[in-house]
């Protein structure tokens, strides 16, 4: 009976529902335990497994982080690429350059054994292909109608990112020989609705204010604490209005200080400091009923395709899904000039206008904030897009408990 009780306590805190007088008081803070149900009642229901081997399977994820970055220390020269896929076991999918054979292995991580197979044959390397990005992505654009290109690890090749009205002026093949023939690396073409945009600032928030230049109201979502060892803040995203006043889900108004800015070419952050001490806290449910501890960061480098990672706005609320690309360059000038191949893809179909700036994470680990998304007509999210924590502004650090 306490074995049914305490799996019943699982089951409400993954579907974000307060118990007993919790949910008449202030927010709870979960347990480390509570966050990893949270996340793996989604992962449950988008692979089809049981909720506890989810919960296995994330703590494997998480686990495996040393062994995967081991790898690409060890085939650094021939590396095209790590995933992570789900189905229809869990596993990791190392793909090589060459033709000579590395043997699968087996590791063990969470509390499960993890093959890790190992792939040849690539035309490139990871390295190869973001280096092609940087020196040519100017002439690529200069001579396709690109909207974004970025690192597929899965296949080991260049994205690049057109609108459907694109391919059939110029069409998909005669663009791919094109984009190829100028990167020089495996490329190919994937066909969207409509371009990249920054995630609109705009609905229901946490975070409000107003845009000097038209004196309109907007609002986006609050990041993470951060602090410089003597002060701590909050970081968004830079495209939000400088001065904002924070919500407090009980109806509290606290009057933000605009710490900085900056947005360029690997970078979306704005950092909102106050005098009231904060705490390594944020809230990763829809109804923000539950605050989530943070206790450490996820670097890019160290995050592998097909890693399942969790995400909450103010607008969408809160959802997972499974990263797309590790070296995704946005299209247009979406960072104050050419975007650097450094922000991170996460399959939708979760993400809206307002969601600007909120949390990217997994369990307690932070992986980074709300940059933009791709939405098709129907306003459907094809992929959202994010800034890795490795970027916050100098001097400034993820507080952590």
């Amino acid at each position: 009976m306490a074995k049914f009780r305490y799996c019943l306590s699982l089951i409400a805190a993954a579907l974000g529902i307060p118990s007993g007088a919790a949910a008449a008081g202030p927010p709870r803070v979960q347990s480390a335990i509570e966050a990893l149900a949270q996340d793996s009642a989604q992962y449950a229901t988008a692979n089809g497994v049981s909720l506890t081997e989810a919960m296995r399977r994330l703590r494997a994820q998480e686990s495996s982080v040393a062994a995967t970055d081991s790898i690409q220390e060890v085939y650094r020269e021939r590396l095209a690429g790590i995933t992570i896929e789900h189905r229809p076991d869990f596993r990791i999918v190392v793909l090589l350059t060459g033709t000579d054979p590395v043997p699968d292995r087996t590791i063990f991580a969470g509390g499960m054994h993890v093959p890790i197979l190992f792939r040849t044959g690539a035309p490139a390397t990871r390295e190869q292909i973001v280096a092609a990005i940087r020196q040519h992505q100017a002439a690529i654009k200069a001579a396709l109608p690109a909207q974004g290109m970025g690192v597929d690890q899965r296949t080991g090749e260049l994205v690049m990112m057109v609108s459907a009205p694109a391919a059939a002026r110029y069409g998909v093949s005669s663009m791919e020989e094109k984009l190829k023939a100028l990167a020089g690396v495996p490329a190919r073409i994937r066909v969207l609705d409509r371009p990249d945009v920054n995630s609109n600032i705009e609905g229901g928030a946490r975070l409000v204010g107003v845009d000097p230049a038209n004196g309109k109201r907007y609002s986006c979502t609050a990041g993470f604490v951060v602090t410089d060892g003597a002060r701590t803040g909050i970081v968004t995203a830079a495209h939000c209005p400088d001065s904002l006043t924070y919500y407090d889900p009980a109806g509290e108004r606290i009057k933000l200080d605009f710490g900085g800015q900056w947005g360029w070419s690997y970078q979306d952050v704005q950092l909102h400091v106050t005098e009231r001490a904060q705490q390594p806290l944020f809230y990763a449910d829809t109804g923000k009923s539950v605050l989530r501890p943070v206790t450490s960061s996820r670097a890019r480098n160290s995050t592998r395709a097909g890693e399942a990672i969790c995400r909450r706005g103010e607008t969408s609320g809160y959802s997972c899904s499974e990263v797309e690309l590790t070296d995704y360059a946005p299209p247009g000038d979406l960072c104050g000039g050419p975007c650097d191949a450094v922000w991170v893809t996460v399959t939708g179909p979760s993400c809206k206008s307002g969601d600007s700036g909120g949390p990217i994470f997994s369990g307690t680990i932070a992986f980074g904030i709300v940059k933009g998304g791709n939405y098709s007509r129907d306003g459907t999210c094809n992929f959202y897009y994010y800034m890795s924590m490795d970027y916050l502004p100098q001097g400034w650090s993820l507080l952590r408990g």
